[in-house]
């Protein structure tokens, strides 16, 4: 879980209340609760733009009739390829544009900075034709040039925590070169070695190694947004035309449809409309995020006091939250639940949206430190459904794949079919005599009970209660589970070096697809002995871990975009869940399910599964504030 060197193809978030929300820079997150917006990076270092300050008194917006007011968390960066937490990329959704984008963050991709794109008959060979005339907030016209030095930085720079998204997920070709790094001899990216040219003003062409089925999705990620070619000198051939840090605090320079206006940290973030946009202005003038840490001051500040106009699950912490409350009108073609909550304790009745998004949260296991038939009496303890309903209320889904409902193999209804028929541990239900029975089949009773610690991030407040649910069922199967906080970093330190038992986390998407989830269940990368794991499970040497293995080989195997591929990878996927199932280093928990709420005075298009962080603003309209 190195992000700094480009290895991890995790972001760690420290996730918020209520539903958890989904990210704009996708990976791993803290999970579901009243906890600040994400406020960690990868490495697990909190950076900001300035000085580290506390404000929780947030001080109430000028009523300025035409600028959307939000509310945000601590920010990190507004750099694409350095920003890891959701908090800035709420921002640069809004102030940079890339080749693709999910429109109103459907998962459907389109088209954004390109107009159209070729794909080569081998799968290797993707040639995008760029719209013309489309302007940077500096006046500059975007061109191919722009995109490969955009490019080139994600690969190449020392502030890139994205370089594997285009070196390995998408498989650009490149070159490589041999270093020394900790004594030991390894490869690493050439620069300048990257397939991506510019064959005219605006046409781009890229080179895969491999075919890969997601290179369209992948490209809608902020990462691989445009920025003007040479504004910074941290690649090779660049002298820069401003330092990085004022680029990434106080002038970040994009093609989004707003222009950088200020942020002062953790106290409030600033855009205004960009005139010369290449696509549909924007209906407000502006935006103005207010910057709080703590949702208790959210709820009071969005909520009570009506001061932000839209407000999201994070933002309305659970132990505020009347699930009596929601009043569900229809449901639509994609799945969203539509139509008002209240009334709040201001009085007022919101408008409400609430939609399943692509993010799984999880138990994890260390293997080295919990024995199977523990693992398997948790599996058989938990139910699933009780621990939505009870901690969460109901805002989430059971979860008994790690792979989400909405991109499973077939779809939501093959992935119920799928758990109701084969789930080994109990279809939400609890089985403690099962729990038991496997418990002293391994030689474990009530004078020889096994003990292990379940960490979660001290800011939590609905997995500790999680776990206390199922700590009391365990405590009938001969097991004495503890609970333990822990900050956020240091949880994530801990669990690089091997030295967690058990743990909360979860995963959000990078791409629309289950690899992208199913790659944390590849044995090799479970190893916190290596370098480049990507969970904490040090799963190995199991029938089960082996099968997974041999699942994981078949999807790579098989990565082209077409029918034959797809339905070879949907036969692995499903079997590493069920591999997974065997051995129990994961214990799916529950699904994200996002809200926002609304007031009257705002007209907003609906948010889809890639979760409210993916949307950009510039169709928002604000009318007559009450």
């Amino acid at each position: 879980m190195t992000d700094t060197d480009n290895l991890s193809r995790r972001r760690f978030l420290q996730a918020t209340g209520g539903a958890a929300s989904a990210v704009a820079l996708a990976g791993c997150t803290g999970g579901n609760d009243d906890s600040s917006q994400d406020t960690t990076t990868t490495s697990g270092e909190t950076t900001t733009a300035g000085e580290e300050t506390t404000t929780e008194e947030a001080e109430t917006p000028s009523d300025d009739a035409n600028v959307l007011r939000l509310i945000n968390s601590t920010m990190t960066t507004l750099d694409p390829i350095k920003a890891t937490d959701t908090a800035s990329g709420t921002v640069i959704q809004q102030v940079f544009d890339a080749l693709m984008n999910y429109p109103n963050a459907e998962i459907e991709v389109k088209g954004q900075l390109a107009k159209g794109h070729k794909v080569s008959d081998d799968f290797k060979t993707y040639t995008f034709n760029l719209k013309q005339g489309a302007k940077f907030h500096n006046g500059k016209e975007v061109t191919a040039q722009d995109f490969v030095y955009s490019f080139e930085r994600l690969a190449a720079s020392d502030n890139s925590r994205r370089g594997y998204f285009i070196l390995d997920s998408i498989g650009v070709k490149h070159e490589t070169k041999t270093v020394k790094k900790d004594g030991k001899e390894t490869e690493v990216y050439k620069p300048g070695s990257m397939a991506v040219t510019a064959v005219d003003d605006y046409t781009l062409k890229m080179e895969l190694s491999e075919p890969f089925h997601a290179v369209p999705e992948m490209l809608a990620y902020t990462s691989f947004a445009a920025l003007p070619k040479g504004i910074l000198g941290d690649i090779e051939g660049y002298e820069g035309k401003m330092s990085h840090k004022k680029f990434a605090t106080q002038n970040p320079i994009g093609a989004g449809a707003f222009k950088f206006d200020e942020w002062s940290t953790n106290t409030e973030a600033k855009v205004s409309k960009f005139e010369n946009y290449h696509g549909s202005a924007a209906d407000v003038d502006g935006i103005h995020w207010n910057i709080m840490s703590d949702p208790q001051a959210m709820y009071t500040y969005g909520t009570v006091n009506q001061n932000a106009d839209m407000i999201h699950a994070g933002q309305f912490p659970t132990s505020q939250y009347n699930a009596d409350k929601v009043n569900v009108k229809k449901t639509d073609k994609l799945g969203r639940k539509i139509g008002t909550y209240g009334k709040t304790t201001s009085g007022a009745t919101m408008n409400y949206t609430g939609v399943a998004t692509i993010g799984s949260y999880y138990i994890g296991f260390n293997a080295e430190a919990v024995p199977k038939p523990v693992r398997q009496a948790a599996a058989y303890a938990l139910n699933q459904g009780q621990a939505v309903d009870k901690v969460f209320k109901g805002r989430g889904e059971s979860s008994y794949h790690f792979t989400p409902p909405s991109i499973y193999p077939g779809g939501p209804d093959a992935y119920d079919k799928h758990a109701k028929e084969n789930y080994p541990y109990g279809y939400n239900k609890t089985d403690l005599k099962q729990a038991r029975k496997v418990m002293k089949e391994a030689g474990y009773g009530p004078d020889n009970k096994f003990s292990f610690e379940f960490t979660v991030y001290e800011s939590s407040s609905t997995w500790p209660e999680l776990g206390k649910l199922l700590r009391d069922k365990l405590a009938s199967a001969y097991i004495d589970m503890s609970i333990n906080t822990a900050p956020f970093s240091t949880l994530l330190k801990r669990g690089r070096k091997g030295n967690l038992e058990a743990y909360s986390l979860g995963w959000i998407m990078d791409y629309p697809a289950p690899d992208n989830f199913l790659q944390l269940l590849h044995p090799p990368k479970t190893d916190t002995s290596a370098d480049n794991e990507l969970s904490y499970f040090n799963w190995s040497g199991t029938e089960a871990a082996k099968k997974a293995k041999q699942a994981w080989k078949k999807i790579q195997n098989n990565p082209k975009p077409t029918d034959a591929a797809k339905k070879k990878r949907g036969e692995a996927y499903v079997a590493m869940e069920e591999a997974n199932w065997e051995d129990v280093v994961l214990l799916p928990a529950y699904h994200d399910f996002s809200e926002r709420f609304t007031y009257d005075w705002v007209d907003a298009p609906r948010f889809g599964a890639a979760d409210y962080s993916r949307q950009m603003y510039n169709n928002v309209k604000i009318g007559q504030r009450k």
